[in-house]
């Protein structure tokens, strides 16, 4: 197969600076995961050098198989009840303003881990009130019950992402009712009076129609804010990557997904779920 040359605007800086390894030492301490690491993200040396990063609870071992993500799939370890307290001290460590959490899907757990993400919530609201906390939750196939539970613990920004175009959801290895259900789940979210947030990839082989049509999709189930960003194919064993997008193109898609009546957009070739998170919350708050 013939794979595609990176442009040079995907090229990143290795990390050097000393609170990038500070941060990698917080997180070792702990025994905690990030999605930073496991996703292969390639702004961990910006980010986590801006003293920041996006733990990754449940484990770091996920149910499903997705095309796209370079996550460990199989049969998960089971759930540490510490997690929640570790991730706690974390971001007291870490003095952060802004917390994001995300987590691999747990199919195997009776909540899909849930009440988990709840209690990590919980804690921190409790001991940092000034803390934001931002989740990335998986679709809890669905259950509205399990997603209530998540949000009576009153995250700042509900997250959950619909990843690409409905027509390629057979692409990443996901079945295409799974495109309702994610919609279903922004809608159930909106509709509880959460903020919510979705993502998008491009890169994947979706049309101009296709992309147009899942904006307007993720509008109509009350999306309020959203980031896109190009895909980048983490190893041998996901889907290739089919084109680049330009900061031109990422730049004119921001402004088309503002005018279908988005809060605040973050687009760019090296755009991810939880990139400069606080940014796009903050802005958000001044929307009329």
């Amino acid at each position: 197969m013939n794979y595609l040359k990176k442009p040079s605007w995907l090229k990143v800086k290795l990390p050097s600076h000393s609170a990038y390894f500070q941060v990698a030492e917080i997180l070792k301490s702990r025994g905690l995961h990030t999605i930073c690491q496991s996703a292969r993200c390639p702004n961990i040396g910006e980010c986590w050098e801006r003293r920041t990063a996006t733990f990754l609870i449940l484990g770091n071992i996920c149910t499903r198989n997705c095309g796209f993500c370079a996550v460990t799939k199989g049969q998960p370890l089971p759930l540490d009840e510490g997690e929640p307290e570790a991730v706690l001290q974390a971001v007291k460590e870490m003095n952060l303003r802004y917390a994001v959490i995300t987590s691999v899907t747990r199919d195997d757990l009776p909540d899909g881990g849930a009440s988990h993400f709840a209690r990590t919530i919980e804690l921190i609201k409790k001991q940092l009130p000034e803390t934001r906390v931002e989740v990335l939750i998986p679709d809890f196939q669905g259950e509205e019950r399990w997603l209530a539970r998540v949000l009576e613990a009153r995250p700042d920004v509900l997250n959950h992402n619909l990843e690409t175009t409905l027509s390629l959801y057979p692409r990443i290895n996901r079945p295409e009712a799974a495109y309702s259900r994610s919609l279903q789940v922004l809608k159930i979210a909106a509709r509880l009076g959460a903020v919510t947030k979705s993502g998008l990839m491009v890169g994947l082989g979706e049309s101009r129609q296709d992309l147009e049509g899942a904006l307007k999709d993720l509008r109509e189930a009350g999306c309020q804010l959203l980031t896109m960003g190009q895909y980048l194919q983490p190893g041998p064993g996901q889907v290739p990557v089919v084109r680049y997008y330009s900061p031109e193109e990422f730049s004119a898609w921001r402004e088309f997904a503002l005018k279908l009546g988005f809060r605040e957009v973050v687009a760019g070739p090296l755009v991810r779920s939880s990139y400069l998170a606080e940014n796009l919350y903050e802005a958000s708050r001044s929307f009329n």
